[in-house]
């Protein structure tokens, strides 16, 4: 099961993120998600746990506890939404409105 972890403090490490989770189980992998321009950590991360009943057991036990003495946020992990791109999303017609009664060329401000 993966695994969100929220609410880290910049200081974590993936090693205090594994040995807090290794109490409840085996942990299949641990990455701490950092900027891509400065590599500083964002603040929240994934945990994969092999097991659904120790994954369970790992973000009710964990929820809310502290790692590096900030407490966590710990739940299962939602899939990633396809869309990630930035912008205006407006239909064809309402980007056009305001220009619909002028002429091309005409730059009139009124």
């Amino acid at each position: 099961m993966n695994i969100y972890v929220g609410n880290l403090s910049r200081e974590a490490t993936e090693d205090d993120v594994r040995n807090a989770f290794s109490a409840f189980g085996q942990v299949a992998s641990v990455a701490i998600i950092k900027d891509k321009f400065t590599g500083e950590s964002r603040g929240f991360g994934f945990v994969e746990m092999p097991s659904k009943e120790e994954a369970q057991a790992a973000i009710n036990g964990l929820n809310g506890k502290p790692i590096k003495d900030r407490p966590v946020t710990v739940n299962e992990a939602r899939p990633r939404k396809e869309h990630r791109g930035g912008g205006r999303h407006y239909s064809e017609d309402r980007r056009n409105s305001g220009n619909r009664n002028r002429r091309s060329g005409d730059r009139r401000p009124w």
